[in-house]
């Protein structure tokens, strides 16, 4: 492991050993093409099915409804612009959150561009929809509900069933945006009435570059990406077969660790989050308990810089983050703290910390404490 302390996993998840060892062999020794008809060709395209077969298995899919794309902005576009695209129809209005990812938002901003109506539901001071108000927001020529499961930001897990049933009971086709909630959170597509789930394999400790997208059989849709005649016609490229095996793989342990880990990290996340709020001029972004992701510490500091606080913890060796990856390094205030109501003076020295399986209660009081001394340091030189 590395010298540092790595607490963005929400970014980025390192990638289990089990997981590279299984993709060891499709670099080299299985390099065919899976789409060739011989017979060295064949074990690739059982390796990919096996990870079809437990990515259903996951979400209670079929695995013919299973897709496998480059990650999650592919998956979330080609959900969102391939449904708009493939059923004219059925309308051009579309209902989403104010606290999206921007893969949703900057799809749906293109969208507009394009003439079709998005309607953005307010969220409250915790980050969940009014289901009430999501109900009036549909209407007849709606075609898309595009809801995420889990916030990115702050952990806000949103309530999948509700906003399904709603979905249903109102005929237009519903979107989730899975891709933090995979690892953390239970999902059934069928119990669930979710119509399309995108999901990205490197943030549940699996490779970058590979995911997939949830189709429920018998929904038109347009295609993304032409070409030849992969995934059944509907994703042309030659698949990224070692990339595909990783996924399985990281899928697969999911299954198997995910109730014992979640109850690890949510007690080392509240661990967290008590130290932190025990330090004068804190509070906490989002929910708190079941409701948040079990890996998800969003704090915000009153008199401190978020930028200076990073770079003071990097010196220490302590990785985080002010927000989402995508748009790290850009000076924008978080468009989800917006929205959830918190000050312009909390906004500015905000923090989020993400755990993963890999973290320890040493870390975590180690990142505390360095937390402390920065932000005494730092209030002490902003004094007049």
């Amino acid at each position: 492991m590395n010298d540092f302390i790595y607490l963005d996993n929400a970014a980025t998840t390192w990638m289990d050993e089990k997981v590279k060892e299984a993709m060891e062999p499709y670099f080299m020794e299985r390099y065919s093409n899976p789409s060739s008809v011989y017979s060295f060709s064949r074990e690739n395209k059982s390796a990919m099915k096996r990870t079809r077969d437990v990515a259903a298995k996951l979400l209670g899919a079929k695995p013919k409804d299973i897709y496998f794309t480059s990650g999650g902005s592919e998956a979330i576009n080609w959900a969102i612009k391939g449904v708009v695209y493939g059923n004219p129809d059925k309308g051009r209005h579309i209902v989403s959150t104010k606290v999206e990812h921007h893969a949703t938002l900057h799809t749906l901003e293109f969208l507009e561009k394009m003439g079709f109506e998005v309607t953005y539901l307010d969220v409250d001071d915790e980050g969940f929809i009014d289901l009430k108000v999501l109900e009036q927001a549909i209407r007849k020529d709606t075609v898309l509900v595009s809801i995420m499961a889990a916030n990115n930001e702050i952990g806000t897990i949103l309530p999948l069933k509700e906003i399904g049933r709603i979905c249903r009971e109102k005929g237009t086709f519903f979107h989730t945006d899975a891709v933090q909630a995979i690892g953390s959170v239970h999902i059934d597509v069928e119990e669930m009435n979710i119509d399309f789930l995108s999901a990205s394999a490197h943030k549940f400790h699996g490779p970058k570059g590979v995911g997939f997208l949830y189709l429920r059989s018998g929904i038109v849709i347009e295609n993304l990406i032409h070409g030849g005649n992969q995934e059944r016609g509907r994703r042309s490229g030659t698949e990224n077969v070692a990339g595909i095996v990783g996924l399985g793989k990281a899928l697969e342990t999911v299954l198997d660790e995910m109730n014992h880990k979640n109850d690890t990290l949510s007690s080392l996340r509240d661990r967290f989050i008590k130290g932190l709020l025990e330090i004068e001029g804190s509070r906490l972004n989002g929910p708190a308990g079941k409701e948040r992701l079990p890996n998800n510490i969003n704090i915000s500091f009153t008199g401190v810089d978020g930028e200076a606080l990073l770079l003071n913890l990097d010196l220490a060796g302590i990785l985080a983050s002010s927000g989402s990856a995508c748009t790290s390094g850009a000076i924008d205030e978080s468009h989800v703290l917006k929205a959830i109501g918190v000050e312009k003076s909390f906004i500015r020295g905000s923090l989020r910390l993400t755990l993963s399986k890999y973290n320890t209660e040493e870390e975590v009081d180690k990142t505390i404490e360095t937390i402390r001394e920065i932000l005494r340091r730092q209030r002490k030189l902003d004094r007049p």
